[in-house]
């Protein structure tokens, strides 16, 4: 490792600056990312290959800090946060005084390894990278031979100022305008779970079958999950009875092939793709045709670089800059209450394709994303591919199951095996 000292302290990135004060006592903007490897965990050696493997990361060996006007990360001091055994509550709130103040956590259970993060900290393909660096570095104390490649980062090389910068800021400006108009739309409800539990349920399928069946009608994987979760919304609310609202999905994209920079922290923004039910009837054909038109038209590197410059206007700006914290944070917080998840009815985030060293995937069984619950949305949805299979995760904070097994029926009908598995009683 080299001897080059870690920097100190970090601002917030342009992503991040939003999510301290949407904190609440019963939420916060987690989510997890897992890796099942070929044997039971030890406790002992994984808090050791995490020490090894969070110098690799000095932009998560931190804590949160309130200067007066901005949040920052500050280098933490505590060394590492320890290894916890898995609970049945995955992406529970954040508490800056907790966990060695650390704003990520690691638990454990039989020969899975989890890593829940706070949204401040990074992006879904920043928790990837680190949790399959810390699992290979956790199979090289093992007496594994596993080489750097893929998702797996060279521990004994140090981190490059590009993975730590703050990446939004290396956009180039647009004279671009984009919309900011947000419609309130359809929520599945149903009996909330009792506080700081969610309902997990994991579908896992033949990637090719699903990749062939997306290609049966000219989408992408994304396009095509993204599309049926919008048509399950569609069809419950029609059977509702009510007065029809527009149905949205939202889909996150990474920024990292568009604009060529290699970040471990946020580097992403997110899509609203609506339809409305006051327009008439919708096929799943039609509204799959609607995503994928919609997507191929504005998933683009102009259009990306306008959103990105709207953003960067809110926080450069004078006045924003002269706003005490306390009012930044209280005007984030309520207006998250009152536009925040009002906006979309169901989110879908699409790591693509895990990659990891050939050594390494003797050793490693699965992989999942689980995008933690939301506040209103019945149910969040993660999904990533591995080697021949493809995981959708599903995170609920109802006790209702309909969305879930609305979307798995409807791959089964299409000709998807789909195996279940869940924490659901």
């Amino acid at each position: 490792m080299s001897g080059k000292k870690p920097k100190q302290w970090f601002k917030l990135d342009n992503a991040a600056t939003i999510f301290p004060g949407q904190n609440t006592s019963r939420w916060s903007n987690i989510f997890r990312f897992s890796v099942m490897l070929d044997r039971k965990i030890e406790p002992e050696m994984l808090e050791k290959a995490l020490k090894d493997t969070l110098v690799r990361f000095p932009c998560y060996d931190v804590r949160m800090k309130t200067g007066l006007f901005w949040h920052y990360f500050e280098k933490n001091p505590k060394g590492a946060p320890p290894v916890q055994p898995d609970i049945v509550n995955p992406c529970h709130r954040v508490k800056f005084n907790e966990n060695n103040g650390y704003l990520f956590r690691i638990y454990y259970y039989e020969n899975r390894i989890s890593g829940d993060f706070y949204h401040a900290l990074t992006d879904g393909m920043g928790a990837a990278v680190f949790v399959c660096t810390l699992a290979a570095q956790y199979l090289r104390l093992c007496g594994c031979d596993i080489p750097a490649g893929g998702f797996v980062l060279d521990i004994n090389t140090p981190a490059s100022k590009s993975e730590l910068d703050d990446p939004y800021r290396k956009v180039p400006k647009s004279k671009g305008k984009v919309s900011r108009d947000l419609d309130r739309v359809y929520h599945a409800t149903g009996k909330r779970a009792p506080k700081h539990m969610v309902n997990i349920t994991r579908g896992i399928v033949d990637l090719a079958q699903v990749h062939t069946l997306a290609k049966s009608y000219g989408a992408t994987i994304t396009e095509f999950i993204g599309a049926l979760l919008l048509f399950v919304h569609y069809e419950k609310q029609k059977e509702e009875k009510r007065r029809q609202k527009k149905v949205c999905v939202q889909i996150p994209v990474s920024l990292r092939n568009f604009f060529g920079v290699n970040t471990l922290r946020n580097f992403s923004l997110y899509y609203l793709i609506h339809i409305d039910p006051l327009m008439g009837e919708y096929t799943f054909e039609e509204v799959l045709n609607h995503v994928i038109l919609y997507l191929r038209d504005i998933n683009n590197e102009k259009t990306l670089r306008a959103m990105v410059t709207a953003n960067l206007k809110l926080v450069r700006s004078p006045l924003m800059r002269l706003i005490p914290l306390f009012i930044k944070d209280f005007a984030i917080g309520l207006g998250f209450l009152l536009t925040g998840e009002q906006a979309t009815s169901v989110l879908f985030s699409n790591l693509g394709k895990i990659s990891l060293p050939e050594e390494m995937q003797a050793h490693v069984n699965l992989v999942e994303l689980m995008s933690g619950p939301g506040k209103l949305n019945a149910a969040r949805c993660g999904g990533c591919g591995y080697k021949d299979k493809f995981i959708i995760d599903f995170a609920n904070v109802y006790m209702e199951s309909d969305i879930e097994r609305r979307f798995f029926t409807k791959l089964v009908q299409m000709g998807v095996h789909v195996k279940i598995e869940s924490n659901r009683r």
